[in-house]
């Protein structure tokens, strides 16, 4: 845990300190009452920090490392010292005035993962958008938005973007359905270039596009758009992440992410090939 590299800011060091916590607890027989109890506060504040919901005071992790039995000095200190990592903020949290807490963690979760299945049925993903393409989501979504919390928001999303064509870059692997292509968001000239910026993007090795064709009818994701994120540290479970217009949520337990596996696996077998995207998104610009 202590050699995980840094990325994903406190978020991911939240949930890994928690998980590391957990697993103290539990090799002790120590109940979350008890250890709230030893920290001045209750059970419900432990299932937060071992979920990694909350930030760490310094003086709690110590606490329940003794609580624990964790005496070694070199262990300890790298418990802390991990503890200060995580409560300092990530590259977003400049940000803080147009995004809200919720999308936050969302933003330390994606900067962590090595791979993301996402679906969309309405909008091109975010981490897809061409700026104009994302100015005109953004208006849609926030028509009060001055020009200037248009901007800020649009410049997350590109420095989102960033690590996609970067070394190392994680994987992508987007489905959408093929109304999210033909719906010309922006006026035609801004999705031509959308478009465009797909299939150079599809060609990337680390990108993978699928188009749910309107021939391919009902599917197994009929509810809403959503992604599955994945992580190399084997410390963090998947997460699923289910936005909603003033909130969202995370599933983290196995039989919810099993189930939203299930639909996406079945989603890309409905959909057309990743070969064929290049053909269909040929055919949307003509028709445009």
């Amino acid at each position: 845990m202590i050699d995980y590299p840094r990325r994903g800011g406190p978020t991911v060091l939240r949930i890994l300190l928690g998980a590391q916590l957990r697993r103290l607890r539990e090799e002790c027989g120590i109940s979350t009452e008890q250890a709230g109890y030893e920290i001045r506060g209750s059970h419900s504040k432990i299932s937060r920090m071992e979920l990694g919901r909350v930030g760490f005071k310094t003086r709690d992790v110590a606490d329940l490392l003794t609580l624990y039995g964790v005496t070694d000095p070199a262990e300890r200190e790298q418990m802390l010292e991990l503890a200060k990592e995580a409560n300092t903020p990530g590259w977003w949290h400049r940000y803080g005035d147009v995004l809200p807490n919720w999308f936050e963690a969302y933003l330390g979760l994606e900067e962590a993962a090595s791979l993301l299945r996402s679906y969309e049925l309405q909008f091109v993903p975010g981490l897809l958008q061409t700026e104009d393409y994302a100015r005109a989501v953004v208006r849609l979504g926030f028509p009060d938005a001055s020009e200037e919390e248009v901007e800020r928001r649009v410049w997350v999303r590109t420095t989102r973007q960033e690590r996609f064509t970067a070394p190392s870059a994680p994987t992508l692997w987007a489905v959408v359905d093929e109304a999210v292509v033909r719906r010309p968001l922006g006026g035609r000239d801004v999705m031509r270039r959308q478009l465009q910026h797909l299939m150079e993007m599809s060609e990337l090795p680390n990108v993978t596009l699928q188009i749910v064709p309107f021939g391919a009818g009902g599917h197994a994701a009929a509810g809403g758009p959503f992604t599955i994120l994945r992580f190399a540290e084997p410390g963090l479970s998947d997460v699923v992440y289910l936005e909603q217009l003033t909130s969202a949520l995370y599933l983290d337990k196995p039989t919810d992410v099993d189930t939203y596996m299930r639909a996406m696996n079945n989603l890309c077998i409905t959909a057309a090939r990743p070969d064929d995207t290049g053909g269909l998104l040929s055919g949307v610009l003509a028709d445009l």
